[in-house]
């Protein structure tokens, strides 16, 4: 079983930046396809990032893409996401989520996909 526990979140301005972390135990890391998933109060879960196991590949929903980055560092066991020119709108709980699996492109933003989940992680961006 993997246990993930996300944090960084917190409260920030729009335009502000915040690093979210994401560390996994239970099993190997570098095995682990590696996610980030968002809900914003009203609405439902959302895709917004992964990376493979290797982290040489990564995708991207299109809300975040140029402003959110996905990375990983399998000596710590730990996923990050850089966020940068925040918005009122990527306000939402993000959680974190690992599969021993392989997916690309639209695959990766299938929540049934991924196999665990992280309890997440409140990020508000005020106006």
């Amino acid at each position: 079983q993997v246990q993930l526990v996300e944090s960084g979140g917190g409260l920030v301005q729009a335009g502000g930046s915040l690093r979210l972390s994401c560390a996994a135990s239970g099993r190997t890391f570098s095995s682990l396809t590696m996610g980030w998933f968002r809900r914003a109060p009203g609405k439902e879960r959302e895709f917004v990032a992964a990376i493979s196991w290797s982290g040489s590949s990564t995708y991207y929903a299109g809300s975040v893409k140029g402003r959110f980055t996905i990375s990983r560092d399998n000596a710590k066991n730990t996923v990050y996401l850089q966020m940068n020119s925040l918005k009122p709108e990527d306000t939402a709980v993000y959680h974190c989520a690992a599969d021993p699996d392989y997916c690309s492109g639209y695959g990766c933003s299938k929540i049934n996909w991924w196999d665990h989940w992280g309890q997440g992680t409140q990020v508000t961006v005020s106006s």
